[in-house]
């Protein structure tokens, strides 16, 4: 159990670090020294960075498969879409190294890249039938021959909000707020969709978004 204990400490002590300093930055030895065990203690569980990286991801993945599985039973609208919302935030939060430098990550990893295909697959499959509960609930109308570029957006803009916004600002700081405005373009995409009553739910939880802003 122990074993299982210091490898755990290593994973998430590497989570901290990449997302405050940045993954570039970040050395075997910084993560060591930051839960206090030896080098030769975390090369015992990971030969080197790039595993811990696979390691992270592997937490990434099963949490973002299970935040965005399809809905089940008769969830109350509102609570569904801040369910969906707030999964958005907080992915990107706790992995916000991974998606402020996607591309640079899996352009190294060619086996990274593989999983993180087959994970976004599986992801897209889901939003799918998410919208399709959405629609069926009467909060959004979706034309068939619309549904795949409408997903590919919604898709496209919660992959790569923080690379794209890395990428326009010369200080790469993901702060909240910084997803929140990832949150609202969201929002902004749904809306020209949404029916009267969908229209006034997106409205609620845009005004919570905003709301936190100002806090």
């Amino acid at each position: 159990m122990s074993s299982m204990k210091t490898k755990d400490r290593i994973i998430f002590a590497a989570l901290e670090l990449f997302n405050e300093l940045g993954e570039r930055t970040v050395t075997t030895n910084h993560i060591a020294a930051h839960i206090q065990i030896s080098p030769g203690n975390l090369y015992y569980h990971f030969r080197n960075k790039q595993e811990i990286v696979r390691a992270i991801f592997e937490l990434y993945s099963s949490e973002l498969l299970e935040r965005f599985a399809p809905p089940h039973g008769h969830k109350e609208s509102l609570s569904l879409l801040k369910h969906y919302l707030d999964s958005i935030f907080t992915l990107m939060w706790k992995y916000r190294f991974f998606y402020a430098n996607l591309p640079e990550i899996l352009q190294r990893d060619e086996d990274l890249h593989k999983s993180y295909i087959a994970v976004q697959e599986k992801l897209r499959h889901n939003l799918v039938s998410i919208v399709n509960r959405f629609i069926e609930i009467e909060l959004i109308e979706i034309a068939d021959s619309e549904m795949e570029s409408f997903v590919t957006t919604l898709h496209m803009i919660t992959a790569s909000w923080l690379s794209y916004r890395a990428a326009m600002s010369q200080k790469a700081q993901v702060t909240e707020e910084v997803i929140h405005q990832g949150m609202l373009h969201v929002i902004a995409v749904v809306k020209p969709r949404a029916t009267v009553g969908g229209a006034e739910q997106l409205q609620i939880l845009e005004e919570g978004v905003r709301a936190m802003h100002t806090e």
